[in-house]
This record gives structure tokens, sequence and C-alpha cells, in this order.
């Protein structure tokens, strides 16, 4: 026997085969193989009923498969066992954006970057909802917010320098796309933006309403 750091005692190897059976389902679901990966996240379930993780996948499948009400009930129920489960909050994300509600989806995506920085699914649809909403006024903002949190995410640096670029604001961009490079020198999407405002005229950058 064995104490995980959560608190909960488990039996010497119980976690890597739950382990090994989520990465099937979700090896399954990335294939198509729904069924299979079901059974998996199934099993894994049974293995450790305290985990959000086959809960999530089954959400995944869910949402690919066009059962929105299912995924939603399956990404809250992952919720309710962790409150921190940024794939759950993704997912729900989705399922809003899918549901054309875009100013939930845009507060569970940002929830979700909250938690994982590295989400770029997350941050994609972030920009996706920001679009469908008409705005990005309001994306700047919490973009900024955000960065005053956890300075030095370059994804999300990048983001703010691109929907500054296009919201007409060239010269912030340029000074943000410095700071990017000179954490990562061989970012080369922050390279080609900065040496597309450069050979932009003046009089071609216009704001975004």
């Amino acid at each position: 026997m064995e104490l995980r750091p959560d608190g909960f005692v488990v039996e010497e190897g119980l976690d890597q085969h739950y382990e090994v059976l989520k990465e099937l389902g979700d090896c399954h679901t990335a294939l198509g193989h729904y069924d299979r990966a079901r059974q998996c996240y199934e099993e894994a379930a049974l293995l450790a009923p305290d985990r959000p993780g086959p809960h999530v996948g089954r959400g995944v499948i869910a949402f690919q498969t066009g059962g929105l009400d299912e995924a939603a009930q399956a990404f809250r129920e992952a919720l309710c066992l962790d409150a921190r489960c940024g794939p759950a909050y993704g997912g729900l994300a989705m399922v809003n954006q899918q549901r054309q509600d875009y100013a939930a989806a845009f507060d569970l995506y940002l929830k979700c970057l909250e938690i994982d920085t590295d989400n770029l699914t997350a941050l994609l649809g972030l920009f996706q909802t920001s679009c469908q909403m008409g705005t990005f006024s309001r994306i700047v903002h919490y973009l900024q917010v955000y960065l005053d949190r956890h300075p030095g995410d370059v994804s999300v640096m990048f983001c703010l320098a691109a929907l500054q670029a296009r919201d007409g604001r060239p010269d912030q961009a340029r000074e943000m796309l410095l700071k990017i490079l000179a954490l990562e020198p061989a970012h080369a999407e922050a390279a080609a933006l900065l040496a597309e405002l450069k050979q932009r005229r003046p009089a071609a950058e216009t704001p975004v309403s």
C-alpha cells in the first residue's frame, strides 16, 4: 500500500494501471475509436473514482460526436472531483462556444488558462470567441491582466502583440514582440510579425472596432 500526495491510500501499482488505461483511452479517442476509448475510461474510473481524467475523456468523446449535453455533464462531473481541472474548463468552454454562448465560453477559456498556461487550445478558443463576439478590447484587457499575474508567458505575450497590431497599436505590438524575442530569439512567428510591422506604412494601420 502507499499514500498518495492527495491523501488517498491506494494499492501499489494501481495508479500505474490507471494511467495506462487513461492514456489508452486518449489514444483511442484521437484515432476515433470511441467504443474502445469509452471502455478504457470506464475501467480507469473504476480503478480511481476520485480522478477527473476519465470524465474529461468521456466529455471529449461526447463533444466530438455531437452530444453537447452529455459532454457538458461529463466535464461538470470532472470539476466536481477536481475544481482546478483545466481540461474540464476548456471542454465546457468548447461546449458553450458551440452553443454560441460566447461570453460564457470566453470566461471558461480564461479560467482554463489560469490553471494551464500552456493550453494552446484554450488560447485559440479565446481568440475565436473574441472574433465571434466582434470585439477585441475585452480580450486585450484580460490578456494584460493575465500577464500581470504571469509575466513571461510567451504564448500569451504573442497573443497580445498580435491583437495590438490588429487594433492599430503598432508601437505597443513592437515593444511586446521585442520582449518575446529577447526571451525566445528563435520565435519565428514573433520575428515575422515584427518584420511585417516594420514594413507597414502608418496609413495602413487602422484601428479595429
